[in-house]
């Protein structure tokens, strides 16, 4: 029985339809900038900014699928405190004429328009498709997608709603974003035991790629959200590959002329 309800395959997104020689695209996910202490954040910030420095040798496009920060919001005035060596490199990277993308996910949602007015990077909601090389993306970070995880799809409706965001934007950042961060904490710890639960063909966000599979063909579905580095056989000639995390791991993909390849940095 098909999942797939209103979750339709997702609009196309202006991009290179031929990659140039040598040139790579670059996938990497769940950075969670800020956890679990500022200590860790730290070291693995500048972990992020030796790898970006790797990538921009032959990278043509950086895509960035989600929790890049363990909590973020966009006051009118403030953003969260932190990660300046990893927002200055991004801006770095895309003003060098290496183009960065940037997805939100369930930790980080609450971006609007800093990225996009400040670094000049976009910033998409929801998975998008694209099409390099002839071969065929379904790319985003993979929150509330698939069955299940009802209570999860239902808190997301009320946090993505403009009322909680204004309401949000009213109490005061030192406030605000303390009560953010516990919050971050016991959600993440809830994640995690969902993970053990469901993995390989269980995996949720598998199912939600063989709804669509049924529907539109594509040759990768590109996720981030599960923590859990893998690649699974959606049908002929279509893989799901999910990116896994940098808390623990360091974990990330690349595709070059027709392949996507899950990478390991400095582990």
């Amino acid at each position: 029985m098909s999942h797939l309800g209103k979750q339709a395959p997702a609009s196309s997104m202006e991009f290179v339809e031929k990659l140039p020689e040598s040139k790579k695209l670059y996938f990497a996910s769940d950075f969670h900038l800020g956890a679990p202490t500022p200590e860790a954040s730290f070291a693995r910030e500048k972990k992020l900014i030796r790898w970006l420095e790797k990538v921009k040798e032959d990278a043509y496009a950086i895509f960035l699928l989600g929790d890049l920060y363990d909590f973020w919001f966009e006051y009118k005035h403030a953003i969260p405190k932190g990660f300046t060596r990893f927002n200055g490199k991004l801006a770095e990277i895309n003003d060098s004429g290496i183009k960065v993308f940037i997805f939100t996910g369930n930790h980080d949602m609450w971006m609007f328009n800093y990225f996009q007015k400040e670094l000049g990077i976009p910033v998409f909601f929801e998975p998008r498709r694209l099409e390099v090389n002839g071969t065929r993306f379904l790319i985003g970070h993979g929150d509330g997608l698939g069955p299940g995880d009802k209570k999860y799809k239902i808190l997301k409706r009320i946090f993505a709603s403009k009322l909680s965001q204004w309401m949000f934007a009213r109490i005061h950042p030192n406030l605000g974003i303390g009560l953010a961060k516990r919050w971050s904490k016991n959600s993440r710890l809830t994640n995690e035991e969902y993970e053990e639960k469901s993995y390989g063909e269980k995996e949720f966000l598998f199912q939600y790629c063989r709804d669509i599979e049924s529907v539109m063909h594509h040759d990768y579905y590109i996720f981030g959200h599960r923590h859990i580095s893998m690649e699974l056989e959606v049908g002929n000639n279509s893989r799901y590959v999910n990116l896994g995390e940098w808390v623990n791991n360091s974990t990330y993909a690349t595709f070059e002329s027709d392949k996507v390849i899950l990478c390991s940095f400095e582990d």
